[in-house]
């Protein structure tokens, strides 16, 4: 069922929510890892970076692509004043993601706060961080604030949650409670569990998405079927990546029938986690096309409409990324 509200946070400011034609959900446009831009071996170029993601970008719009996502949140290259240029220059609505996690990707100073002992940021001290980026504008550090983020990512640690990461995921749930953004969570060891700590924020199961959830680990527990039982968004977002830890595309595919064919066509949501320009690690240098050139082709073949793969690609990303 579609929203009540018209607009969605781009890094342009506001579009009308049936402006984004396909959304491709969880992408990466500039992805530096933490410390890398200060590296003497590393070279961040921004009018090379541009060229490199203005060719990514138009490739995507020529294959029919509208709306990429940037999930990466706010400490990891997210470049805004980039990303308007290359929004501008290549007519691919961005919209870009306020958030961080896990904890072992943090800053120290998101860790050991001035308190003795040292103890984890509190819930509503991340909250406060987050809705400030989302109600006054993303932060170019010490500089100033630009358009409004889209979207407040999280991530758990792989091997469980931890207490900063529960703070993390509280504090980004009460953001997209208080703001109407959606929240993003990419799960740790136990999907159904980090759910349900967004859900005991009182945050409506509607707008939440689990990530990640073409995990071998998440697929054999049954928790993609379970996620959208329980009514929060069911992310494959690692299309195109077949590397032990992620089902391949084919199991893919079939993975996104059989939810159909239960009746959750409404909470499947599709991407390729692919990494525009990386920095400082190794990047998924996937095109931001291959959903729709490889991938749309095994879910026809699955037996999916052509109504089908448009309500996930459009529909679907279009009511989650609705401010409410």
């Amino acid at each position: 069922m579609s929203v009540k509200s018209t607009t969605v946070n781009t890094v342009l400011g506001p579009v009308p929510a049936g402006d984004l034609g396909v959304v491709s959900v969880h992408e990466a446009l500039l992805s530096v890892f933490p410390g890398a831009e200060h590296a003497f071996d590393v070279t961040i170029d921004r009018a090379e970076i541009f060229e490199t993601l203005a060719a990514k970008l138009k490739d995507f719009r020529a294959h029919g692509g509208g709306t990429i996502v940037d999930s990466t949140g706010m400490f990891h290259g997210r470049d805004v004043r980039l990303y308007e240029s290359l929004s501008r220059t290549t007519g691919v609505h961005i919209v870009a993601s306020t958030g961080q996690g896990p904890e072992e990707l943090l800053g120290g100073y998101f860790l050991t706060p001035q308190t003795d002992p040292p103890t984890p940021w509190p819930a509503e001290k991340f909250a406060g961080l987050f809705t400030a980026e989302v109600t006054e504008g993303m932060v170019v550090p010490r500089v100033e604030r630009r358009g409004p983020a889209g979207l407040v990512a999280t991530a758990v640690s792989a091997g469980g949650m931890t207490a900063t990461d529960e703070s993390l995921l509280r504090g980004a749930a009460r953001t997209a409670l208080n703001t109407g953004v959606a929240l993003s969570v990419r799960h740790g060891s136990d999907a159904v569990h980090d759910l349900g700590i967004a859900l005991d924020e009182k945050l409506p199961a509607g707008r939440v998405v689990v990530a990640g959830l073409d995990r071998a680990d998440a697929v054999a527990a049954g928790a993609p079927a379970e996620i959208a039982r329980r009514g929060a968004y069911v992310a494959l977002d690692h299309v195109g990546v077949d590397d032990g830890t992620h089902i391949g595309d084919a199991e893919r595919a079939a993975l996104a029938a059989e939810l159909v064919r239960a009746g959750f066509r409404d909470r499947i949501l599709l991407s390729g986690n692919a990494t525009g320009v990386a920095k400082g690690h190794t990047g998924n240098d996937l095109p931001y096309s291959y959903v729709l050139t490889i991938f749309v082709p095994l879910l026809e073949a699955q037996g999916l409409s052509e109504a089908d793969t448009r309500r996930i690609l459009v529909g679907n990303p279009r009511d989650l990324l609705s401010v409410r």
